[in-house]
């Protein structure tokens, strides 16, 4: 019960890692409120959670959207009681590889909108809360992608690497409030929402020739390390990235 009784935003909570750190935070007794940007599967998740015994509130939501994270935030606060965690998973990550200079303008400023921006909105609406709690923790989810220069996913890489430089600065400016921020960075995770990449020829083979643990890496390896970073054993920890790719980026 290493979160019990404290609030967990977590976003893009729908499916894949956002479901199964949802569902892995109530198991160690914490209420959440699962945010997505389609609603029935957001509900399932926070059935789930209400199964295990705990609280749970599922939003609609588009993190790409300021009005939609503020109602989010408020929500959290009313219903709940306050919010003490924040982890920022909502992101698009379905992308067919393809050359820089193929990508357009409208796929560059999706990516960025809801990968960066969303990071962005959704440490600003949460942030006053944490504030009146007087302390707070918040995990944006990265991506491996940054360390290692993927080609052919300049747009992902680049939006992922963006939060890696948001967290470090966020870190340095909430520091005084009890707030750390801190990242974690999976390598390539199967879910739902890379079939694209899946489909892609040898992406999955390379992916897991490439580490050093050598096997398939799914939601479940990532749970660890984000109960770590939203718990009181990490209240020292902030700015920091851990990555958890089967040791793929070794820095």
């Amino acid at each position: 019960m290493r979160l019990k009784d404290k609030v967990a935003i977590i976003t893009g909570a729908g499916r894949g890692i956002g479901k199964t750190v949802a569902l892995a935070f109530a198991r160690n007794g914490a209420d959440v409120v699962a945010v997505d940007l389609a609603l029935p599967p957001v509900e399932a998740t926070a059935e789930e959670v209400r199964a295990l015994g705990r609280r749970a509130l599922a939003v609609k939501a588009d993190v790409s959207k300021w009005e939609d994270v503020e109602r989010m935030a408020k929500a959290a606060a009313q219903e709940l009681g306050g919010i003490d965690i924040l982890i920022n998973n909502a992101g698009i990550a379905d992308i067919k590889p393809k050359p820089f200079f193929q990508v357009t303008e409208e796929e560059w400023d999706k990516i960025m909108s809801v990968n960066l921006k969303g990071v962005f909105f959704c440490c600003k609406a949460v942030f006053p809360f944490m504030k009146d709690r007087g302390k707070g923790k918040i995990v944006n989810i990265s991506s491996g992608t940054h360390f290692l220069g993927a080609p052919g996913l300049i747009h992902y890489a680049s939006s992922k690497g963006g939060i890696i430089g948001f967290t470090r600065t966020l870190s340095r400016e909430v520091g005084d409030f009890k707030i750390t921020v801190n990242s974690v960075a999976p390598g390539f995770t199967i879910t739902e929402g890379v079939a694209s990449l899946m489909a892609t020829p040898g992406v999955d083979e390379m992916a897991v020739g490439r580490r050093s643990i050598k096997r398939r890496q799914l939601p479940e390896d990532l749970i660890g390390a984000i109960i770590f970073a939203a718990s009181e054993e990490s209240d020292f920890m902030t700015g920091q990235t851990i990555v958890v790719d089967g040791g793929v980026a070794l820095h």
